[in-house]
């Protein structure tokens, strides 16, 4: 099989508006295995289960690999493979059906709210103007859950200050609205107005000393230090996981946490579920026929 035919692939992927950072990934996971089907001079059409499982072994034992990592491989495996098919270049694509035994998901780690709302009202340093910042950065990502690239990207358009509402540009560019609560609004606001009058509606939210966007890398960072200065290990992504598990813990609504988070499948967002064991007993307590404690 081609690289031609791995370059086209990609070539459509990147129509359908898939991330540059996905489609690498995928260039890197195909790229393996064809390399992997040269080296072992085997044909597509004549390939097994048997060589796709000496593929993944090989994987395993050269590159240590994960399970996750693995899953991910075959996942780009399957989907070129099933284009090849849907393209009559293969007859049959054996990966379909193809299942590697999923490993266990890993819940989040978890902080409880009166530790979030420490680092978030915790005095200002000596250095207010990026205080200003950082609490609009810690206060956005915690009151609506958004991803660490989707916060990077957010330009002034995307903010509607008079509904609370912010437009998010999400995985796959599919893009969803979010809330955003009333401590949020006075810590972007505060922080815009120091350069408000220069701003255009494109401009980015949040930005250095310089004037420039900040990277994905410099905002963890951010977040990682004014956390310490309040004595907590905290980072964006557990900033979201915060803000599901505690708003589907005081709401008991698992459909708007998935939208809010932006979860394509419900059981993406069920995870959150098994979090919060004190509250479900309660609930268990107050509602079972069977539970009233003698």
């Amino acid at each position: 099989m081609s690289k031609n035919n791995l370059a086209q692939w990609l070539s459509e992927r990147k129509a359908q508006n898939q991330s540059a950072h996905t489609l690498k990934a995928y260039e890197r996971d195909v790229s393996a295995f064809l390399g992997f089907c040269e080296q072992k001079k085997l044909e597509f059409d004549s390939i097994e289960a048997s060589d796709l499982r000496e593929f993944l072994a090989y994987q395993v034992d050269t590159y240590q690999l994960s399970a996750s990592s693995l899953q991910r491989q075959l996942s780009a495996v399957r989907q070129f493979m099933q284009w090849l098919k849907e393209n009559h270049i293969l007859q049959q694509n054996i990966v379909e059906d193809f299942k590697l035994k999923r490993q266990s998901r890993a819940l989040p780690g978890m902080i409880d709210i009166e530790t979030i709302i420490r680092v978030l009202d915790q005095t200002e340093p000596e250095e207010k103007r990026l205080w200003l910042r950082d609490k609009a950065i810690l206060e956005l990502f915690y009151s609506s859950g958004l991803r660490l690239a989707e916060l990077q990207s957010l330009t002034l358009r995307d903010i509607d200050f008079s509904r609370q509402l912010v437009r998010i540009t999400g995985k796959g560019n599919k893009t969803r609205i979010v809330p955003f609560g009333s401590k949020a609004k006075h810590a972007l606001e505060n922080w815009l107005q120091i350069y408000w009058g220069e701003l255009t509606p494109d401009a980015p939210v949040f930005i250095s000393t310089q004037k420039k966007a900040l990277s994905a890398r410099q905002i963890e960072n951010r977040v990682k230090l004014q956390a310490q200065r309040a004595g907590v290990n905290l980072h964006p992504h557990l900033l979201r996981h915060c803000f599901a598990s505690h708003l589907l813990s005081a709401s008991g609504d698992l459909r708007a946490v998935q939208e809010m988070l932006g979860h394509a499948n419900l059981s993406t967002t069920q995870i959150y579920t098994h979090l919060d064991f004190d509250r479900l007993a309660s609930v268990y307590d107050q509602a079972h026929p069977r539970a009233s404690k003698s």
